[in-house]
């Protein structure tokens, strides 16, 4: 934090007026004080004491009983009373206000938009378009001016609720005073507004009220308290708040709070017959649910996850600063294959019966698909090291979600999804963070309308992606015009619920992990050369899945050992899948010294530990069959090729320029800043490299990865050849999909270290 005596004010009002000197009113002097604050700051208050301990606490230089007295000169004045005292200030201020300064700016804090909002058109005629209605989110069961505290406001939110006249002029100055007190100002409409906070902040205030009231009238209430544990405490801590203040909230916000009321009782009806009952599934199921939300809540609150970008918070920064060398030698094991994580919580979902899965990936993406499934009602236990225990509900068991279906960054779950969703009785939406909601989504939607559903998207097919349910689906014979794995998938997933036969044609070979997974789990999926197909109307069984070790994952590590003079790594169960060995075959073709040892099939899957040490890498000509089969490693494969002797060619990869960034151009401009000799094609790229060992291979530099995990991790990798430091920005993302990425990369010698991350 910056010491008080450099701190400097952005707020520049030159007479700012408290109306309401209580806690809040109180706090937001006194972190004005804190942050520099050169105007003048001045109170009204009924109470004459609490404006004589505002000016005994060097709280405000002065301040009185009479509004009107105070009003003269103000730039900014601040409602800080009661809810259901808001209109007859507003009165006052309606008397006082032509005398006042004509740029004055008023803003309030209460916590029920709607009804102020409703006494400023009563009293104004409409709402001023000088008044910026607000919300701080932060308080303490204190009361007084005496509470006042400079920190209440430190990262908290502060929210606002402009009209859509609102004077921008007012609305920036409202906001720079609150960021003055170190909150983070967040915008959101006025019914938006009372709906969310009726059920984050009303209700569970009158939970509390209640549940102490009852305990306190009961006979045995002094053992009750006297035993009552932390638990107990925590919950009860906020029914010590001021009664009053909370009794105006309640009535002014009563529509809000009576809606959330009427879903928390249905909740607590549905807990309660669970219990009657002995169902075991049901409680699980709820219990799993409140579990991993609690989590989320408590990653958005610490700003460690990307679904901070959901719900309005802004994510911090990671970089990663790499130190040029390195020796590349261990034996690792890399987390388990995401596409495999994302396919078993989906298809044993669907299942009838316990899914068990090992190995699965504990990556926020993975994670986002599993509580996207909690939310549709299904029962899962873990993940606890890797390991899930999922109670399926068979094809049609799904229970339609509270809203939005969040999955992250992930493209593979998002079209994945979408067909699964098409076949549901229930309206679905699908959303995801910043860089996903750019990404197209028109060739899952586009053939999913061909078989009956109904799908809208945004401009230029790009998410949030809006499916209405109970449509009729008819199998098609679809003869893709791109080879995509995922839109395969996504056609596949939607004929389980369709009527007749689906058929899906691939121009190229793509990883068959979802027709493995369906034939394991008892559901027929049929293939010819290019062509697979399954027929609508069966059933899943539940059955185990060991998930082996993603061979995206594993690349970046074979690239490192592939590239650095005296390496030798050794990767541990590795999947192998015929259609996902692109990138053995491809370093292989370059001169790799690589060896698959201890081949076996785990679950239908071929799996192998994959032994790699150095050999001298020298340039080719990427066979256009094996693009397909690396499409995500060629991040990895790129470094490869700026470490090989000659020139190294890729055509066909124009499905790169649709990835979470344009990954051709993305790693096109990092190389130009290691200063790496390429063209960029359309449909590809060639790549000169350095192939002297003796030598670095090119220099370092600062390098945005735009969020992309294989981007960041690529150039990560591409330090054990540098002349120089690399530094790698905005790489939150890597947690995606290889969470131990940083653990593993200094496991095998390299000086990788972290900035910006929230411990």
């Amino acid at each position: 934090m910056v010491p008080e005596h450099l701190r400097q004010s952005a707020s520049h009002e030159s007479r700012l007026l408290i109306v309401g000197l209580g806690l809040i009113g109180g706090s937001l002097a006194s972190a004005l004080r804190v942050a520099g604050f050169q105007g003048q700051i001045v109170a009204c208050d009924p109470d004459e004491h609490e404006i004589a301990r505002g000016i005994e606490m060097g709280l405000i230089d002065s301040g009185g009983t009479c509004l009107a007295e105070q009003v003269e000169g103000a730039s900014m004045i601040v409602l800080a009373v009661p809810v259901l005292a808001m209109e007859s200030v507003m009165a006052n201020l309606a008397d006082a206000l032509p005398s006042a300064a004509p740029n004055v700016v008023m803003t309030d804090v209460g916590s029920t938009k709607a009804t102020i909002r409703a006494c400023a058109q009563r009293v104004f005629g409409r709402v001023p378009t000088n008044l910026v209605l607000g919300h701080p989110i932060a308080g303490s069961e204190k009361s007084g001016v005496a509470a006042a505290n400079p920190q209440l406001y430190v990262d908290h939110k502060v929210i606002l609720t402009p009209e859509p006249d609102v004077d921008r002029n007012a609305l920036d100055r409202v906001r720079r005073l609150w960021q003055d007190c170190g909150a983070e100002v967040l915008e959101m409409d006025v019914e938006r507004h009372d709906q969310v906070l009726a059920r984050t902040s009303h209700l569970p205030h009158l939970l509390a009220f209640s549940l102490v009231d009852t305990l306190a009238r009961q006979d045995e209430r002094l053992d009750i308290f006297r035993y009552a544990a932390g638990g107990f405490r925590d919950f009860t801590r906020i029914a010590g708040s001021d009664p009053v203040m909370w009794r105006d909230i309640f009535i002014a916000n009563k529509h809000a709070v009576l809606a959330s009321l009427d879903d928390f009782e249905a909740g607590l009806g549905r807990l309660r017959h669970a219990v009657e009952a002995g169902d075991s599934d049901a409680l699980i199921a709820t219990f799993d649910r409140a579990s991993h939300a609690r989590r989320y809540f408590d990653s958005l609150l610490n700003k460690t996850s990307y679904q901070a970008e959901y719900h309005m918070q802004p994510q911090g920064k990671v970089t990663y600063r790499v130190r040029p060398g390195g020796q590349a030698k261990g034996h690792l094991r890399v987390p388990g294959d995401k596409s495999m994580s994302h396919r078993s919580i989906m298809l044993g979902a669907l299942a009838e019966g316990v899914t068990e899965v090992k190995g699965f990936l504990e990556g926020e993406d993975s994670l986002a698909t599993l509580q996207a499934f909690r939310e549709m009602g299904v029962a899962i236990e873990g993940p606890h090291q890797g390991r899930v225990t999922i109670h399926g509900v068979g094809l049609h068991g799904l229970k339609a979600p509270a809203g939005p279906l969040y999955v992250g960054n992930s493209g593979t779950a998002m079209r994945l999804f979408s067909g699964l969703l098409a076949g549901q009785a229930f309206d679905s939406e699908l959303t995801g963070d910043e860089s996903l909601t750019k990404r197209p989504m028109g060739r899952v939607a586009d053939p999913l309308r061909l078989m009956g559903a109904t799908i809208d998207t945004a401009e230029g097919g790009r998410p949030p992606l809006k499916i209405h349910g109970a449509a009729a689906l008819k199998g098609i014979h679809y003869d893709m015009p791109m080879a995509s794995a995922q839109v395969k998938s996504c056609l596949l997933l939607a004929g389980l619920y369709a009527q007749g036969e689906t058929r899906v044609r691939e121009p190229a070979p793509t990883r068959d992990h979802t027709e493995r997974m369906l034939n394991g789990f008892g559901y027929a999926v049929s293939r010819d050369g290019d062509t697979c197909w399954l027929q609508g109307g069966g059933k899943l069984s539940a059955g185990p899945i060991d998930v082996p070790s993603d061979i995206s994952s594993a690349t970046f590590f074979l690239v490192a050992a592939a590239i650095t003079p005296e390496a030798d790594i050794t990767l541990e169960h590795v999947g192998i899948n015929p259609t996902r060995i692109g990138v053995i075959n491809i370093l292989t073709l370059m001169g790799a010294n690589l060896l698959l040892e201890n081949e076996r099939e785990v679950g239908g899957e071929p799996v192998a530990d994959i032994r790699i040490r150095y050999a001298p890498l020298k340039g080719i000509d990427i066979p256009v069959d094996q693009v397909p089969l690396a499409i995500d490693e060629f991040p990895a494969l790129f470094i490869a090729a700026a470490n090989a002797e000659g020139i190294t060619r890729l055509r066909g990869a124009e499905e790169l320029r649709v990835k979470e960034s344009d990954r051709i151009q993305a790693m096109a401009d990092g190389l130009a800043t290691l200063g790496v000799q390429h063209a960029v094609v359309e449909d590809g790229i060639d790549i000169t490299g350095n192939g002297n060992a003796q030598v670095a291979s090119y220099g370092g530099g600062r390098i945005d990865s735009l969020g992309d995990h294989r981007i960041a991790m690529a150039f990560a990798i591409a330090s054990l050849r540098a002349g120089d430091d690399i530094v790698i920005e905005d790489c939150a993302n890597v947690a995606t999909s290889f969470p131990d990425f940083v653990e593993l990369a200094a496991r095998i010698g390299m000086g990788i270290s972290v900035e910006g991350a929230h411990e």
